[in-house]
Order: structure tokens, then sequence, then C-alpha cells
């Protein structure tokens, strides 16, 4: 019998503290959670603002450990059944993480969009996660499972045994925390590394016999209907996709999922282009990335009155045996309140739902799939048929 269900590891965090907060109001009364990291007196003051919310977490417990010592999360990995990391960047700090749970059979939730370390994690870890039951399951933010389950949501309308293509369309309104802003410097700077990484995954991993899934870049092109221009977004989200359609057969003996950015207005496209392009190049430069890292310093993210201004939606066109489909997934703030409720309902629903039998490196649709769905609608965010 493990002391806790859940463990929250980066509590003291930006990410972490929403994460925190969403779970002390939202938790069942007899969830059994802790909060952990390397400050306890940080950890502490956590602990008295969960207090202000209900004074029952004043004894909350508080488990000190750092990504720097492997011992202290082996400990935290064994005490738990399911743990949370908002620690990142994770190609810096989530190794050891991700270690101890493989090793301990626990299972593992972060909301990583650094496709990088989600290959090396899959290389380094997935078969002993297989062996001890561990779920490993990354990207569990708005990246990816607006676009996970979201895809997963439209495949489930359309046909089975048939070839079936979705297209994503994201729009979205937000401000970066400094460490989603770091986490995106630290995979603009290291692209060579990622290629490699996808290359030697690719190469290990197994594909189911008969069934295909692809995840194309796409071309860009104007989306008729809401007259939105759309062009290739390419992101961890449609790699994602693309593995839960391997995993699950559902998903047809053919699947193709595109992902695109889109927007109402070309010059705000080009605009954003430029932009994406000079922190690329600056990312190159090694005293340009370091400069440019403190400007927004970890810990620190926007405000409650910038976040209710912020909002997603992600529109899906399926089409399949003669069928097509529209969905759309949307929701509030997307990198922080919305996020920290997503991360918090998939530690849940791994914690205490009935879900399907997996283990290894797994993703959202094929670990809890409907479960998690369900989950969320009743948490707020939107999945509709249009």
């Amino acid at each position: 019998m493990r002391a806790h269900d859940v463990v929250l590891f980066g509590a003291t965090g930006f990410t972490g503290g929403l994460t925190a907060e969403y779970l002390a109001r939202h938790a069942p009364a007899d969830l059994r959670w802790a909060l952990a990291g390397r400050n306890r007196g940080k950890l502490e003051a956590v602990r008295a603002k969960l207090a202000e919310i209900d004074d029952r977490f004043a004894t909350l417990d508080l488990l000190v450990a750092d990504s720097g010592d492997p011992a202290s999360l082996r400990a935290v990995a064994e005490a738990t059944k399911v743990v949370i990391t908002t620690v990142g960047p994770y190609l810096d700090r989530g190794e050891p993480l991700v270690a101890a749970c493989a090793e301990a059979g626990t299972d593992y939730v972060d909301l990583t969009g650094e496709a990088e370390f989600v290959d090396l994690m899959y290389l380094k870890h997935d078969r002993r996660a297989r062996e001890t039951g561990a779920r490993l399951v990354h990207s569990c933010g708005f990246d990816s499972i607006p676009h996970d389950l979201g895809a997963w949501f439209t495949v489930r309308q359309l046909p089975e045994g048939v070839p079936l293509r979705v297209d994503g369309y994201v729009r979205a309104s937000g401000m970066p925390s400094g460490g989603t802003f770091l986490s995106a410097l630290t995979v603009m700077g290291r692209l060579p590394a990622g290629a490699r990484a996808a290359r030697e995954r690719a190469a290990a991993e197994p594909r189911p016999a008969g069934r295909f899934s692809r995840a194309p870049l796409g071309r860009p092109h104007r989306l008729a209907g809401p007259g939105w221009w759309a062009v290739p977004l390419p992101t961890i989200d449609p790699e994602v996709v693309r593995r839960s359609a391997t995993a699950v057969e559902r998903y047809g003996p053919d699947f193709t999922y595109r992902h695109f950015a889109a927007v109402k207005h070309l010059p705000v496209l080009a605009g954003g282009a430029v932009g994406v392009g000079a922190l690329f190049a600056a990312a190159q430069v090694p005293p340009a990335r370091r400069a440019l890292s403190r400007l927004l310093a970890p810990g620190n993210g926007p405000s409650p009155q910038r976040r209710a201004r912020s909002w997603f939606s992600v529109r899906f066109v399926g089409e399949g045996g003669g069928k097509r489909v529209v969905t759309e997934v949307s929701g509030g703030d997307p990198g922080y309140d919305e996020t920290a409720k997503m991360l918090a309902e998939s530690a849940l629903c791994l914690a205490t739902d009935d879900l399907p039998e997996t283990a290894g490196q797994v993703t959202t649709a094929a670990a809890m799939g409907d479960a998690l769905l369900d989950r969320l609608t009743k948490a707020g965010i939107s999945f509709e048929t249009l």
C-alpha cells in the first residue's frame, strides 16, 4: 500500500502552483495527495495558500526532492501511485524522475512539448516501464491533450475499418510563462539532436502489422467555410496523435493527421512567422539564447486578469468511408489555467478510474481515452460536433 495516490512535483513553480490549487478545489475528498519540491520553505508557503481554500490542507504532506538527487526522486516514486511533474525544461531536468517512475512501476504525467525529450525517454525507459506496469504519459497539457483527444473524439464519429483523415486547425490567445519560454528556446537550439532522437525512435519502435498511421506536414491553404488561412504547425502534437492511432485499432487501417495554425488575416500569419523566425535564429547562438532566457524568469507567468482574457479552440475536419464530420475542442487560457486542469485531471484519471490495460510510454488517448474526455468535459473544456 503506497502512502499517496498522487504527488505533485514542482508545486512551487508557476504552473505547479496552479495545478496544486486545481487539485485543492476539485480532487475527491478522500484523495491522498502530497506536494514535492526541492525547497521545503517554498513548499510550506504553497501549503499555506492551499489551507486558505480548505483548512484540511494545512497538514498536507510535503516531500523534499530534487531533480539532481536520484535517491530523493526514487523515494517520491515509491511513495505514490501517480507523479505529476511540472519541472522543466524536461531535457535538462526531466529524465531522473522518468527513470524513477519506470523502475518503481509508478504512473507519470508531465506537460512537456519537447519532442526530443519524449523520444529519448521512449528509447531509455519504455521497456522497463512495460516490465513494471508504469504508464509514462507525456504532454498532458495544451501540448497535446486538446489535439490528441480532439482527434479521438472525431474518429469515434467516423466509420470503422476504413482509411481516415483528420485535419486539426489551432487558434489560441495567450502569453507564455518563463518556464515555457525557456523550454521553447531549448527545443529551438537543439533541432539536429531532436531529429537524431526521432530517427532512432522510429527505427526502434514496433509497428502494427497491416495498419498504418502518418502525420505529414501538409500545405498552406485557405479553409473555405470559416475563411481562415492555415499553415503547417510542426509541434509535438501531430506525432502524439499519430502514436495514438498506431496504438488504438479504432483509428482504422490507414490513418492520416495533419496539424495547422489558423488565423483570419494573412498579415497576422506573416508577422507571426517573422517573429518565430527571429526567435529561432537567436536560439542558435548561445549568448543570444542566454540573454533571451533572462527575459522571462522561470516561475513567473501571466496575471489572472491576462489569463482570464485568453482562450483556445481547435477545429477538426475528419473524413472517411464517405462521411465528413467537423468537431471543435475549446476552452479558456491554454497555457496555464486549462493546462493545470488537464494535467491534474490526467493524474486523477490514472489514479482512480477504470482504464484499459496499458504500460510503457503511452499517449493520453491510448491510456485514458473516453474516461479523460468525460472528465475534461465535466471540468468545462468543450468537445462538440459542429
